[in-house]
Order: structure tokens, then C-alpha cells, then sequence
């Protein structure tokens, strides 16, 4: 297999597309600081640091589960239980990616440097969660809520004046979104011994538990709105949020999971830039 080739698969392997999800609010963290568009040297690091962190907690993430993956039907195809990439060539990646991510730290701020271990491995703990808790949804959304901080932290270089609210509400977001896409697995789970909401509380009940996750986080959002001053564009961004969020619920069923990947993959990632254009438009129109 040519490199061009086996980068490609790697990409693949860790849905790098999918960077979008948690970028956008690096970058919606990073703008509030500044209150406007951050130095460009600035905002070119967030991206890397965010490049790097996702790519390695995704690449440790396939390589934990490689093992169940190979079990589960909907996952056997996967790179690495497929034998299209090595254990060794896995681990490269996420040493590299890991590489990436701190150096990008060490050129943003002293803040931001320390807090980077804490991050990443947060975000490397979330792949071994679901051997000991239901609640593995939570964690993920606590690793995804650095995001934003972390954009945050990398401008100013201090938690001061941060607003919480935005990253409690990446937090319920995440655990809403991620405990629907849960219920793929829900029956495997349990077989394996494996925990999370949908194979504790059933697929239904799951459902309304993330409704609820989701609920919060639309309120969380639009507090962020108003600790921040923000204008009427933010709040047109909040409405389309509170849709597409609204339009997941409706397009997958506990019953009907056919359509989850178009919930999951295009409705996030559609919420999270429509949340950071939101925000970039209003500060540029205060």
C-alpha cells in the first residue's frame, strides 16, 4: 500500500472529517476572548492543537476497542480489525498526532502548555470508560468541553472572565448526541459486558434522557449569549440550533436507527459551525 494510501486509510479509520464537531468551539472560545477575530499566528496553532489532540484520542479510541470492534458486526470493517492497518502503525499515529498537539501548546501560552496533559488525557480516558460505566457519554462531553476553554485560554493566557456556561453546554451536547449513536451498540453492549445508556436504561429511555441532555444545552447556549453581550445574530444562530437539534429527535426512533449517521454526522457538525458563525458575526456587528 502506497503512503498516499495508508494516510488515507488512517484518515479514514479516525473519520478526521468529523473534526469539525469540536473545532468549531475551539474557535467560538478563542473569538470570545479576543472579542473578535485572534491573531492569525493564534488561531493557526488552536487548529493544530485541535487537529492534534482529536486525531490521537480517535486513533487510541480504535486501537482500545480494536478487539470488541472485530466482534461487532457494524464495526468489523473497520481498519484496523480488517487488518488495513497495523497495531504499530496505529500507535505512530497517535504518537505523532500527541507530538503535534503539544507543540502546538508549547507556541501558545504557559497556561496552555500545562493544562495540555490534563486535556489529551482526559480525552485518551474516555476510550476505557465504557468497561466501567454507563456514564461514559458524560465523560465524553467533559473532553469535548475543554474545547472551547482551551480556544479561550490560548488567547488569554487565564480562566478570567471565561464562561463556563459555553463548555457545560458542549458537555450536555456531546452526551446527548453521543448517547443516541450509543443505541447502535446497545444489544452488543450488553452482551460483551460493556456499559452505556442505552444498555442500561434501554433505547427508549436513553432517548429521552438525551432529549433532556439536549434541552440543557440549548439553555446553556443561550446563556452564553447573554453573559457575553452577544447580538440578535447569535441568537438566529441559537434558533437554527435549537432546530437541527429538534430535527434529530424527529429523524431517528429508538424503534429506527436507519438514519442515525445522517443525525449524527451531518446534524453536528451543522450545530457546531452554525454556533461559531453565530458568534463570529455578532461580535464583528457589535
Amino acid at each position: 500500500m502506497s503512503i498516499i494510501k495508508k494516510i488515507s486509510t488512517l484518515l479514514e479509520m479516525i473519520q478526521f472529517k468529523l473534526t469539525l464537531f469540536a473545532l468549531p468551539f475551539a474557535l467560538t472560545g478563542a473569538f470570545l476572548a479576543s472579542r473578535g477575530f485572534p491573531e492569525f499566528t493564534t488561531l493557526c496553532w488552536v487548529i493544530l492543537a485541535m487537529v492534534g489532540a482529536r486525531t490521537s484520542a480517535m486513533g487510541f479510541n480504535r486501537i482500545i476497542d480494536y478487539k470488541f470492534d472485530k466482534e461487532n458486526p457494524r464495526t468489523a470493517t473497520r481498519a484496523i480489525p480488517a487488518g488495513k492497518v497495523s497495531l504499530f502503525e496505529a500507535w505512530a499515529m497517535v504518537a505523532v498526532a500527541s507530538g503535534i498537539f503539544f507543540f502546538a501548546c508549547y507556541n501558545l501560552n504557559q497556561l496552555t502548555l500545562i493544562l495540555a496533559p490534563f486535556a489529551l488525557g482526559l480525552t485518551l480516558f474516555y476510550s476505557v470508560t465504557k468497561r466501567f460505566t454507563s456514564f461514559c457519554h458524560l465523560v465524553l462531553g467533559v473532553a469535548l468541553a475543554f474545547s472551547p476553554l482551551g480556544g479561550w485560554i490560548a488567547v488569554r493566557n487565564s480562566f478570567v472572565d471565561y464562561p463556563f456556561v459555553l463548555s457545560i453546554g458542549v458537555l450536555f451536547w456531546v452526551a446527548g448526541f453521543d448517547t443516541i449513536y450509543g443505541c447502535l451498540d446497545a444489544e452488543f453492549d450488553k452482551k460483551k459486558g460493556l456499559y452505556s445508556l442505552p444498555a442500561k436504561l434501554g433505547k427508549k429511555n436513553a432517548f429521552r434522557l438525551a432529549g433532556f441532555f439536549h434541552c440543557l444545552a440549548f439553555v446553556l447556549f443561550t446563556a452564553t449569549g447573554l453573559s457575553q453581550g452577544l447580538n440578535i445574530f447569535y441568537y438566529i444562530g441559537i434558533v437554527l440550533t435549537s432546530g437541527a437539534l429538534l430535527y434529530q429527535h424527529i429523524l431517528v426512533r429508538p424503534e429506527d436507527l436507519s438514519r442515525i449517521n445522517a443525525s449524527f454526522f451531518s446534524m453536528n457538525g451543522f450545530i457546531s459551525i452554525t454556533l461559531f458563525l453565530a458568534t463570529w458575526l455578532s461580535l464583528a456587528t457589535l
